[in-house]
């Protein structure tokens, strides 16, 4: 298919979504296939309109809420001087939303990016401003892979409109990251190629008169020293803005504070007349705890400050996907004026994931599309296991990566069905850190690959029982049975498009010292669809997007959150496929993620709160750093020595359950006694009330709740964070004397008096008598709404509807409605593993919100924390960092 095509399918496209757009009421199917039909008859367009519906149709239900923010309300800030001052003109916006619409974003993700970055414009300080001294510091909190580059490019074009002259982008720590965002910001900003042997005008710089800004850096050169002595510019010779896209290094970042002191600093040192913007992207990446020199997180953010201080009028603004970014933590990390100069003391703003986001509530949270998108990795421990050395010798790939990449071919060849030959595909294969294991492992599935070609081209035409004679026809077939037989076709018509799969299809490896590049814009020009097999390590899974993700398949260890969450190149936007995506982790990760996502969308909720509370970002960011995951962060980096450390632990607003249940029978035995006796003597004297699911003792004294966790036996594994619970329990006691009760039992069972039914559970990860709940959760979602007054359940819904992107109710909104302690008590009946006998006994404490500054003190060691974390990947081993 040549370009041309493409274009005239974009036209059709575009003219159907403004058409659309224009519509009093969201229109039906019926009316957008009516609409599409016309238009193509006046283009005469004659081609496939199916992806056209597709993308019309999801256009017209796009939108992103106006997101949440936390400002400091002590602060003499007015954020409506964006309304106020009359002098702006819009030029680089509008030119930016132009670009946008003509790339085919929906027109109301334009409208709310444009409210968004209008808002976040006014958290900032006019540059206009009087006063020749000012500094703000703000972070915005976004979800990965949902637009925050988007998002940041919006707001330096509001903020270059509004006057800031200098602005610099700090992109991430690899060259490809970098040369990802200048390509960005080349396009949408600049309007010209900064790849200096093809400069030609690009993206926004195509409007006539467009007033191109500066850039000293371009996609193949960072800033150094050669970069500013050749161009031997000051900032003051530019009437229109300068910006810069720089790797976070301290080589880097030294060069720029140079050159800006020497050439551009008055007699005081400062520069007095120019504002400033600095975008930090990725604000937790140089947190990644190495020795390596040029990476230090002290040093990086310490030459951050630096040239934020040459500057007498600045503003810095973090970007994160992880709230539990560096800013908050590891206090012990920086000196205290650094952490004072870069935490986001004026604002905090939380953006809301777009309606069509595919992300982690979809994959991890919500039960339903969860089991049909994530596939536990059982068996790669034997052949690449979590810790293995660079020289491990790999001898054969797991059966459940070839399982993967026989889904992925299946899958390539259902969206080619679809009308979707055009637009990319790809997998991601990240199984170690190590340079020739990355080659071994592409090795393995180039041959694999050909066999699969070869088997294809002799029998996509063949009847199914000569066909099904074939090994690998037999696994595609199979690949198509288990994953995608629900997806609109049948085997024969798939097996028809499986040759076609093979026509772009290529395997790339991709890390720091390989020369594979991963160009999908090269196909773009030539109007084809890649379909792309990428093996790689970090740099695969950190800031580079990969188009078209559709298969995923990883198993590493790490448990640091910030490396977790962006390894999450698996979110994102899936129009037309988002049904076809698997994600294939071991069942740890599985247990992480889940554990992160609802941790970090409590923080959400806790901005929201807070906001309500008219309480600041400080207060947040004590908030974070007493939070107990934020732990698994600063542990690690205090940790070297092996000493025991105390901290700091919030428990407020947090459920917190016994994930590890102990299987021997005795203990059970004990538990269910004791379960049994409390139950007779309704807790104190208190009488049960029906639930549906199960009986409510309401207002227990919490003495009596202590006491029955004291008496509880918890598995070794579990038993310090139990005794935290009970601490936390014990210092709430003075704000909250009573608490309830709940014993969940599903069902009307017709057992004896004062025993529970048993809820089914899957035995995945049991080691000895400890076992491990799958995704780290005991209760189901929604379970805390039980036993509530119908009122409280109604504030609660209520409080979930209100402001800008209403959500389902939560557990979290119950919790704020009950006031006060719940203790959950359950009976788990396993299934999947012979060992493992039920009944299970099992508790959780849900903890109301509210008490930011109440906090217990909690002692850690190294094996403390091993176990809460696992042995973590070393990241100086990281063979994917640049040189």
């Amino acid at each position: 298919m040549s370009g041309p095509v493409i274009t005239e399918e974009r036209n059709i496209a575009n003219a159907l979504i403004s058409g659309l757009a224009n519509m009093k009421e969201t229109p039906t199917r019926e009316q957008v296939e009516k609409k599409a039909e016309q238009i193509a008859e006046l283009f005469g367009y004659t081609g496939d309109l199916r992806n056209i519906i597709t993308e019309a149709m999801i256009s017209v239900d796009t939108r992103m809420g106006a997101g949440v923010s936390l400002v400091d309300p002590a602060a003499k800030h007015d954020d409506q001087w964006v309304r106020k001052r009359e002098d702006i003109t819009w030029t680089y916006a509008n030119a930016y939303e132009k670009f946008l619409r003509e790339e085919g974003w929906p027109p109301r993700m334009v409208q709310s990016l444009s409210d968004v970055t209008g808002r976040i414009l006014g958290h900032l300080q006019d540059p206009k401003s009087e006063g020749t001294n000012w500094n703000r510091r703000g972070l915005v909190i976004g979800h990965v892979q949902s637009g925050k580059t988007a998002n940041y490019t919006g707001l330096i074009a509001r903020a270059a409109d509004a006057g800031y002259k200098f602005i610099i982008v700090t992109a991430g720590i690899h060259n490809n990251l970098r040369k990802q965002t200048q390509e960005r910001v080349d396009e949408a900003f600049i309007g010209r190629s900064s790849d200096p042997e093809d400069r030609k005008t690009i993206g926004v710089g195509l409007d006539p008169g467009y007033p191109h800004p500066a850039t000293l850096t371009n996609i193949n050169e960072d800033f150094n020293k050669n970069t500013a002595a050749k161009s031997g510019w000051k900032i003051n010779d530019f009437s229109k803005p300068i910006i810069l896209v720089i790797k976070k290094n301290v080589t880097t970042l030294t060069a720029l504070h140079k050159w800006l002191k020497e050439l551009n600093a008055s007699g005081d040192g400062r520069i007095s007349d120019v504002p400033m913007l600095l975008i930090d992207d990725e604000a937790d990446n140089a947190s990644i705890n190495t020795n390596k020199e040029d990476l230090d997180p002290t040093r990086t953010n310490a030459m951050i400050r630096r040239i934020l201080g040459l500057f007498a009028k600045s503003c810095y603004v973090g970007y994160t996907a992880t709230p539990f970014a560096n800013i908050f933590i590891n206090p012990d990390s920086y000196d205290d004026d650094v952490r004072d100069e870069l935490f986001p003391r004026d604002f905090i703003y939380c953006l809301d994931a777009p309606t069509t986001y595919f992300g982690a509530e979809k994959v991890f949270l919500n039960e339903e599309s969860s089991q049909s998108i994530v596939r536990p990795i059982d068996d790669c421990e034997d052949l690449i296991p979590y810790t293995h050395k660079r020289d491990h010798p790999i001898a054969e790939l797991p059966p459940s990566l070839y399982r993967a990449m026989d889904g992925f071919i299946v899958a390539r060849a259902i969206r080619n069905l679809r009308g979707q030959a055009s637009k990319h595909c790809s997998m991601m294969v990240n199984v170690s850190r190590f340079v020739p294991v990355q080659r071994a492992v592409r090795e393995f599935l180039s041959l694999r690959e050909k066999k699969i070609r070869e088997a294809v081209r002799a029998n996509y035409r063949m009847p199914e029982s000569a066909s099904s004679a074939n090994v690998y026809m037999r696994g595609l077939k199979q690949a198509f049975d288990d994953e995608y037989a629900d997806a609109g076709f049948t085997w024969e018509q798939v097996k028809t498009a499986l040759d076609g799969v093979f026509e772009h299809l290529h395997l790339y490896v991709i890390n720091s010292k390989s020369d594979e590049v991963l160009d999908f814009t090269k196909y773009e020009k030539e109007g084809v669809g890649l379909t792309a097999i990428a093996v790689g390590g970090l740099s695969l899974s950190r800031g580079l997007t990969i188009e078209g993700l559709t298969v995923s398949y990883m198993y590493r260890n790490t448990k640091m959150y910030d490396t977790l969450m962006q390894m999450g190149r698996w979110f994102g936007y899936r129009p037309g496929f988002e049904d076809l995506c698997r994600v294939h982790l071991s069942r740890d990760s599985i247990n992480w993620y889940s554990h992160i996502a609802l941790a970090a969308e409590e923080l959400t909720q806790q901005v929201k709160r807070m906001r309500r509370d008219g309480l600041s970002p400080r207060q947040f960011g004590l908030y974070v750093l007493a939070h107990p995951d934020s732990l698994l962060i600063t542990a690690a980096n205090k940790m070297r020595a092996g000493e025991k450390v105390k901290f700091r632990q919030n428990f407020s607003g947090r459920m917190l359950e016994s994930y590890i249940v102990s299987t021997d029978s005795d203990v059970n035995e004990a538990n269910f006694a004791l379960i049994e006796q409390s139950w007779r003597e309704g807790f104190g004297g208190r009488e049960p009330m029906d639930t549906g699911k199960g009986v409510i003792f309401r207002d227990v004294d919490t003495e009596r709740i202590e006491d029955f966790l004291i008496a509880f036996q918890a598995h070794s594994q579990f038993a310090d964070r139990k005794a935290d619970i009970v601490a936390y329990l014990r210092t709430l006691a003075d704000q909250h004397a009573v608490g309830d009760v709940l014993l969940i039992s599903p069902g009307n069972g017709d057992g004896k008096p004062h025993t529970l039914n048993g809820q089914s559970r899957v035995v995945g990860d049991r080691q000895g008598s400890a076992w491990r709940l799958n995704k780290d959760r005991v209760a189901s979602r929604g379970d805390e709404k039980l036993g509530l007054a119908e009122e409280q359940k109604a504030a609660a819904e209520a409080a979930a509807a209100s402001g800008d992107s209403p959500v389902a109710a939560s557990d979290t909104h119950y919790r704020e409605v009950r006031r006060k302690p719940l203790l959950m008590i359950h009976s788990l009946d396993p299934h999947g593993d012979d060992k493992v006998k039920g009944p299970v006994a099992a508790f959780g404490v849900s903890f109301p919100p509210g008490h930011y500054e109440t906090e217990i003190e909690v002692v850690a060691n190294r094996v403390w924390l091993e176990r809460m974390q696992g042995v973590p990947d070393d990241p100086d081993e990281e063979e994917d960092y640049d040189a």
